[in-house]
């Protein structure tokens, strides 16, 4: 008979366990279970063998004869019936078999299944290893129950007519009730709809408020008083049109608009899990957006560079880099199921592209045919082959990251140069390595393991001073790890080192349908392809390089085709939900079944096709957008209209907005005359974070350096972007969790956030350093300063009653709670850090 698992003894390890005081428990060692491949014949073959037998004699009296009084509401009769699971949730868990429901039942660690008396030992690791194998169950075998899906034909011509799968066409431009309201055509399409609801436009915004929005909207920044005045004051009727090419041609709009484009990617710098290793050389990818922005890259570049820049006839460094993007999710390097786990990494890719470049959840059809969108797991798995050929992030250390993930480009004239560093870093490791390897002849087991995280390793040794190493050896090592570090450093930034995609050669590895999402069981072997409800073409696939498929480049250029009827309609959405609040399609990164419908469907249509008109270029589109008239609404509000369009999808105002984490810490940097804005690129930086900040790591304070002050007062885009790790301001500011990708942030309101505002060292000192910004404060009138502090932060003439009111807040500081004129002063300016204005976008 055919064995189909292997499961170790593990019973010697209950000795130990006791000894520590930890109760046996079988469950915490399944980490060492050794998952087989098996075909779909063999999985079913062994629920036939194996696992029915213990499912009949244990489970199925109270779980699927009785369909009308099923225990816990748990029906075991198919795999879709366990997936779904019962009262308690799903009974298991795909991506973590250990944190299974009912694994944790069956060892009765939670629940009791059966109850009484528990299953065997032998049992137990059967059913295990049945979950860690993606639980599989024959359809032959399925019983009659309440989770039958009967569902009918999931590709239909009706699917394939969906609004989203059909090519964007440019419609008529409409005729309108008042077509003196009308600067382009974006305004013919809103107020068509207005009309329709008998509605006008609200009026249009100030002077002083449209330079505020415009600033913020492209730079992410406000302008200066003086700025403010100029426009205000600017007689010439092209003035707003030359203030939006002017702020488009800022270096500091690729900062605003690159982090768009980051929290849709989940852009982060560290691996996560528990040691959260920072990635090497990530940041010239984060660079690389920041640049395409400011060239105006087209997008069809753009995603081809990021896709398949490596594959191009003439890759540059730069298309290299864009590759980077292959390497920003998360990487555990101790997997309990190493397999799984790069199955997992690619799942990310796909979910990524899928969501971000095509509006698609196509990562929902993994296991099974997607619930609701017509995508099947056929699709899902064939897409899937255009990126099995990528090598893992890593394997475990460092050094394996850097074989699988980081090229090497010499850099012209510094071949000389090169040579020398790299000679006097290799004169500097035999004395490193030397004094390691005697002090790990004294580690105990742990320790060898705490030694592969390079920021313990100093610990480690210091830890043997006096034992097995001089105070004066110590001291030499760290040293000369220092000198190395500057060196290698040095090297880095004249070699160009480069986070990149690599495959494993030329000949890509057969993709297989993975039954019910598991990497350990096989269906029928499937070619790359594209979504079968799109009506693609078949996929041209490039000639293979020395090191790569050439795969990954014809899924580039059909995701970045003008035939594609999503990606331009995708992107259109997202430029104008980044300037107006919310898409056209709310669910931005949903076109599907499940995603809200358009509100105005032809203007959608009309964005996108004049977007692949111009070339692919948002510049373009972000002048359309901005100099509309609807662009320029004010917020007024009008309680009728809002009782009938609470959400505001006809546009008959403009929605105000809260500024983001970056802008927000950004512009109190710059109220206190502190924000560095010389500097653009290169290594991200660290500011200073409060100790209890620093405790929330397993290691205080572990891979997050000392920047200097002048680094620290940097733009937040180029702070480093650790995941078990969040700066408090841009945390509390709702900046994203960037295990995901984020088509839209959440606008929160909490007690963190005032808090913080007041409290915070950063926000203290910087109100300090705006105070003296204003002026003398000790000659100075009172309502010059205020007059002052107020025009700075909120970037308008404050009236009378402000200033008095800000003059008997300071005196009352000053008289009742004896506070030194400087010392309320700087009280004032926190206040006016805290004020709705300074925070909010009118």
């Amino acid at each position: 008979m055919k064995v189909f698992f292997s499961v170790p003894l593990v019973t010697k390890f209950a000795g130990f366990l006791l000894l520590i005081g930890l109760a046996y428990n079988p469950t915490a060692l399944w980490g060492q279970l050794e998952i087989p491949t098996l075909t779909e014949a063999e999985a079913d073959a062994f629920f036939v063998d194996k696992v029915k037998p213990i499912l009949e004699m244990h489970c199925w009296d109270c779980h699927a004869e009785d369909l009308d009084d099923l225990g816990g509401e748990l029906a075991i009769t198919s795999h879709d019936a366990v997936l779904r699971g019962g009262e308690s949730g799903p009974a298991v868990n795909l991506r973590d078999y250990r944190a299974s429901l009912l694994l944790k039942a069956i060892n009765h660690d939670v629940l009791e299944m059966p109850p009484g008396e528990k299953m065997t030992k032998e049992e137990i690791d059967t059913l295990t290893l049945w979950v860690a194998l993606g639980v599989p169950w024959p359809e032959s075998e399925e019983l009659e129950g309440p989770d039958v899906d009967h569902r009918p034909e999931l590709i239909t011509e009706e699917a394939k007519r969906w609004w989203a799968f059909q090519p964007p066409h440019r419609p008529e431009i409409p005729a309108v009730s008042n077509p003196e309201w009308v600067r382009n055509e974006i305004d013919a399409f809103i107020l068509q709809g207005l009309d329709a609801r008998n509605m006008t436009p609200a009026p249009e915004a100030s002077r002083e408020t449209l330079i505020r929005r415009a600033y913020y909207d492209l730079i992410g920044l406000p302008p200066t008083m003086d700025e403010v005045r100029q426009f205000v004051n600017d007689t010439d009727p092209q003035a707003y049109e030359k203030l939006i090419d002017r702020l488009l041609e800022s270096p500091h709009y690729g900062e605003k608009w690159g982090r768009h484009w980051l929290d849709l990617v989940r852009y982060a710098e560290s691996n996560s899990f528990e040691r959260d290793g920072t990635k090497p050389f990530v940041w010239r990818y984060r660079d690389y957006v920041i640049q395409s922005f400011n060239q105006d890259k087209p997008y069809d570049q753009f995603l081809i560079e990021q896709l398949a820049g490596d594959e191009l006839p003439e890759p540059t460094p730069d298309t290299i880099i864009a590759t980077g993007f292959y390497r920003l999710g998360q990487w555990d390097d101790e997997p309990a199921d190493p397999k799984q786990a790069k199955f997992d990494a690619y799942d990310d890719i796909l979910g990524t592209v899928s969501q971000t470049m095509l509006g698609l959840t196509v990562n929902c059809a993994r296991c099974h045919d997607h619930k609701i969108d017509p995508v099947s797991t056929k699709d899902y798995y064939s897409m899937l082959a255009f990126f099995t050929n990528i090598r893992h992030y890593g394997i475990r250390g460092h050094e394996s990251v850097l074989d699988a993930s980081v090229v090497t480009i010499d850099q012209p004239g510094l071949a000389e140069d090169n040579q020398r560093l790299a000679d006097q870093i290799r004169d500097l490791i035999p004395g490193i390595d030397a004094l390691e390897e005697r002090v790990k002849k004294d580690f105990i087991p742990v320790e060898h393991e705490e030694w592969h995280n390079p920021g313990r390793r100093n610990d480690l040794v210091k830890k043997r001073i006096g034992t097995v190493i001089t105070e004066e050896e110590f001291e030499t090592y760290v040293k000369t790890k220092g000198e190395r570090r500057q060196l290698q450093r040095k090297l880095e930034d004249q070699k160009l080192q480069i986070l990149a995609v690599k495959e494993h050669g030329p000949n890509p590895p057969p993709t297989y349908v993975m039954l019910r999402g598991s990497a350990h069981v096989i269906g029928d072997e499937v070619e790359p392809g594209f979504l079968e409800v799109l009506s693609p073409p078949q996929p041209e696939i490039s000639s293979p390089t020395a090191n790569t498929s050439g795969r990954r480049l014809g899924l580039a250029r059909w995701i970045a085709s003008p035939e594609n009827p999503l990606t331009a309609r995708v992107m259109a959405n997202r430029l104008w939900q980044y300037h107006f609040g919310r898409g056209i399609v709310r669910s931005s990164s949903d076109f599907g079944f499940q995603g809200n419908q358009p509100t105005h469907p032809e203007l959608l249509d009309y964005l996108a096709t004049e977007f692949v008109a111009s070339g692919w270029r948002m510049k373009t589109i972000h002048r359309k957008l901005m100099l509309s008239a609807t662009y320029r609404m004010s917020s007024q509000f009008n309680p009728e209209y809002a009782a009938t369009d609470p959400e505001n999808d006809a546009y008959w105002r403009y929605d105000m907005r809260r500024l983001s984490a970056e802008e927000i810490r950004d512009s109190v940097l710059l109220m206190a005359g502190q924000l560095n804005l010389s500097k653009m690129f290169g290594r991200s930086v660290y500011p200073d974070l409060p100790a209890e900040v620093l405790a929330g790591q397993s290691i205080p304070g572990d891979n997050w350096e000392k920047s200097s002050l002048e680094d620290q007062n940097r733009r937040s885009i180029y702070i480093h972007v650790k995941r078990s790790l969040r700066v408090p301001i841009l945390a509390n500011y709702d900046a994203p969790d960037p295990d995901f990708t984020c088509p839209v942030r959440f606008t929160t309101t909490q007690p963190t956030q005032a808090l913080h505002m007041i409290n915070s060292e950063f926000v203290q000192t910087q109100a300090a350093h705006f105070a003296t910004t204003l002026g003398d404060l000790e000659n100075d009138s009172l309502a010059e300063l205020v007059e002052r502090a107020l025009e700075r932060a909120l970037q308008r003439q404050p009236n009378a009653t402000e200033i008095s009111k800000g003059v008997t807040l300071i005196e009352s500081w000053m008289n009742d709670d004896q506070l030194s004129r400087k010392q309320a002063i700087k009280n004032y300016c926190l206040l006016v850090l805290n004020l709705n204005e300074f925070v909010y976008l009118d």
